[in-house]
């Protein structure tokens, strides 16, 4: 199971919403997408002819939302067929999930973390690989946003370090995420990153997020990017490269032009990271 290396530049969130607008921008406007595969298995009709044509004409990568990979309920095979079948049909290169469950006794609708325990390493890591195997690919998990955890044995970078180990897959990085959860858990957004094991990065996610308090942040999809966020991007691109990055947008949804400039903002940085440093003596 090889990486994927075939993603690269600033891509944007594919959102039904945007479908119109999406198919009617210049092809130059975004260097991939990315959707939830889980919003449209099954679906057909105009949707679907949609898809297949942004398909033809960008790189598409996939984020999952539902197979709760450190839930207690076993996993839903007969769903991972039918990525793997939506995967191959639009060929995509990168498929990721969230490190954490939201389903036991049906679908929780959220996303619970994990607790951070050896134990739970173990359980998660395994359920990755079975997935992978499934898959007949590697795959990318995500550092979620979270508000509480259920028990902490080691902290969330030890904890998301190991389970990459354990099962020998690739991250999706959210820095939004690493934000959030800087803030609300009392720990330094840069000796994180500092941590991340750069050559398993395969992929940045950004988004907006909402300041509650200002010891409190909710990651929310639902605003534009902040300023702390595109600073620890920028420091990210130092840290691991310019590694493809998508910009999230889920909710109050602004016209195209402007989801774009922030997509350009992040191929600014990009191209910046990449730009030896001159200097003057």
């Amino acid at each position: 199971m090889s990486r994927s290396l075939s993603l690269q530049g600033a891509g944007l969130g594919l959102r039904r919403a945007l479908l119109p607008e999406l198919l009617t921008m210049s092809t130059g406007a975004v260097d991939f997408l990315e959707c939830a595969p889980d919003n449209w298995i099954g679906v057909g009709g105009t949707y679907s002819e949609g898809l297949a044509r942004l398909a033809e004409r960008y790189p598409l990568a996939c984020h999952g939302l539902s197979l709760s990979l450190g839930g207690p309920a076993p996993l839903d095979h007969a769903f991972v067929r039918q990525i793997r079948v939506f995967l191959d049909r639009y060929n995509v290169p990168l498929f990721s999930e969230h490190l954490s469950y939201c389903a036991d006794d049906g679908h929780l609708y959220d996303l619970i973390p994990m607790p951070f325990t050896d134990e739970a390493v173990r359980h998660t890591a395994a359920r990755i690989r079975e997935v992978q195997d499934a898959l007949g690919r590697r795959i990318a998990v995500e550092n979620i946003a979270y508000y509480a955890a259920p028990y902490q044995a080691m902290s969330e970078i030890d904890f998301l370090r190991a389970v990459l180990d354990e099962a020998d897959c690739d991250l999706l990085l959210d820095i939004n995420n690493v934000i959030v959860n800087a803030c609300n858990h009392r720990y330094d957004a840069a000796d994180f990153l500092a941590a991340v094991p750069a050559e398993r990065v395969v992929c940045l996610h950004v988004a907006g997020h909402y300041d509650e308090a200002p010891d409190l942040k909710i990651d929310t999809h639902g605003a534009s990017v902040k300023a702390d966020v595109w600073r620890l991007l920028a420091g990210a691109y130092q840290h691991l490269g310019s590694v493809p990055t998508v910009l999230e947008r889920d909710f109050n949804l602004p016209p195209l032009p402007e989801l774009l400039i922030e997509v350009d903002y992040i191929r600014d940085l990009q191209t910046a990271a990449q730009t030896p440093e001159v200097r003057h003596g």
